[in-house]
């Protein structure tokens, strides 16, 4: 197709001024990245966003296969805009779309599959007369504090378990310079934090063959950036945080001291047929260098409940990690078979009963730990992010620390988006209480 891709502040008015988009994401934070690109290239072009009694002209979904509930949503999410945007171009995208090719085109009100490979490309393809088209990235993040940052796609690892490298491909990813300018965009735009996220961000080459960047270059990049307060790392896999990016985390002007550092089970045994590319040990090692160097240093993860063969033995080994480590927060999946997969069709499948009881089980140790860790910081005064308020909690503000612990703060005239210093005066199942300094 040709073309031109143009600067997104450049507004294109394409006579679209009267129109309306309205956009759904599930899943990940690299979906949650996209579909904020696909608002900005729609502004560009002159659309705004439908409010909630208003009709849409567009409507984009961008879906989710990572389990079976997630299929299950995302279809659930195209049906009700169908019904509730009769007669609006309904296009749908992301990793479901793509593994279910035709179930999606079949649902009623469906008018555009757009494959992952075109992701990018979306907008072009809906528009392919204007010859110009705005650029794929963001400069903004609606409703969120911090900014998500796209920075790699795809992944080769094939765990067993994981139906994302046959959706999403094999590991691509962005120029370091563009994800910079990125950056320096979200930050004039007034982001104070930013997270670099990817499908498996410890990929990153910077799209170079040859010497290719590193992970660490990248963070050492974007923490130079003027007027940048908070940087963090998303998801990540023990055996890829090496040396140098524990000194650039560790010593970086705006690096937070924590990390989401994905453990999946706790279990050598299961790790190995998971296809897991570390140990426990490694695991382990990993958040002893971490915390001996930066003791205030948390942890977030994930972990699956019930992978085939999962013995009670094997479960055991796990509530040990999360006991061990403490972690800030965890995500926790029973195993759910993925189509193409080899963990679909291995022996010795967990029962459902089975992986509800260990699940409940690995939520209520994970959250006495949780609890117990933000205990330590009872009394002492840290800086708060707020963030924007859902309305769930009125008359109270939240926010996280820079080593992503929530806290509480009773104050309503605060706005999200401010560094505050609090005093740490409680602690509750939901998170810490904090008072202001100085109020």
């Amino acid at each position: 197709m040709q073309g031109s891709l143009v600067p997104l502040p450049l507004q294109l008015n394409m006579d679209h001024t009267s129109k309306k988009f309205r956009i759904v994401s599930l899943g990940c934070r690299t979906n949650q990245y996209e579909a904020q690109a696909y608002r900005d290239q729609l502004e560009a072009l002159g659309y705004r966003p439908a409010a909630d009694d208003e009709g849409a002209d567009l409507c984009i979904v961008n879906t989710c296969t990572v389990t079976l509930g997630a299929d299950r949503d995302s279809r659930h999410e195209i049906r009700k805009l169908a019904r509730q945007q009769p007669g609006a171009r309904l296009v749908v995208t992301g990793c479901s779309a793509e593994s279910q090719q035709e179930a999606i085109r079949e649902i009623e009100g469906v008018t555009d599959v757009v494959l992952n490979k075109d992701k990018e490309r979306l907008v072009e393809l809906l528009f392919p007369d204007l010859g110009q088209w705005p650029e794929f990235a963001i400069q903004h993040f609606d409703s969120h504090t911090r900014a998500f940052l796209k920075v790699q796609d795809g992944c080769n690892s094939f765990c067993t378990y994981c139906i994302i490298p046959y959706v999403r491909g094999r590991s691509r990813s962005r120029p370091l310079d563009d994800i910079v300018a990125e950056a320096h965009q979200l930050v004039a735009n007034g982001y104070k934090e930013i997270v670099l996220t990817g499908i498996n961000i410890g990929d990153f080459d910077g799209a170079k063959a040859e010497q290719p960047d590193r992970l660490a270059d990248l963070v050492r990049a974007v923490d130079a950036v003027p007027g940048l307060e908070r940087l963090r790392i998303s998801s990540i896999d023990p055996d890829e945080v090496d040396d140098e990016l524990i000194e650039v985390v560790l010593s970086g002007k705006t690096t937070c001291p924590s990390m989401h550092i994905v453990l999946q089970a706790g279990s050598n045994v299961v790790l190995k047929r998971m296809n897991r590319k570390y140990t426990r040990q490694v695991f382990l090692d990993t958040v002893e260098r971490l915390r001996t160097a930066s003791p205030d240093f948390t942890m977030t993860t994930d972990v699956i409940v019930g992978f085939p063969g999962e013995t009670d033995s094997d479960f055991q080994d796990t509530v040990d990690v999360l006991r061990q480590v403490r972690f800030a927060k965890v995500h926790m999946f029973p195993f759910s078979p993925r189509p193409r997969t080899r963990a679909a069709t291995m022996p010795n499948q967990v029962s459902a009963d089975v992986m509800r009881e260990r699940k409940q089980q690995l939520m209520r140790i994970a959250e006495k730990e949780s609890f117990q860790l933000r205990q330590q910081y009872v009394g002492r005064r840290m800086t708060v992010l707020t963030e924007e308020n859902d309305g769930s909690r009125p008359g109270e503000a939240s926010g996280h620390t820079e080593n992503f612990l929530m806290v509480w703060l009773p104050e309503v005239s605060l706005r999200s988006n401010q560094l505050v210093e609090v005093e740490l005066i409680d602690n509750r199942a939901d998170g810490l209480v904090g008072r202001l300094v100085g109020s």
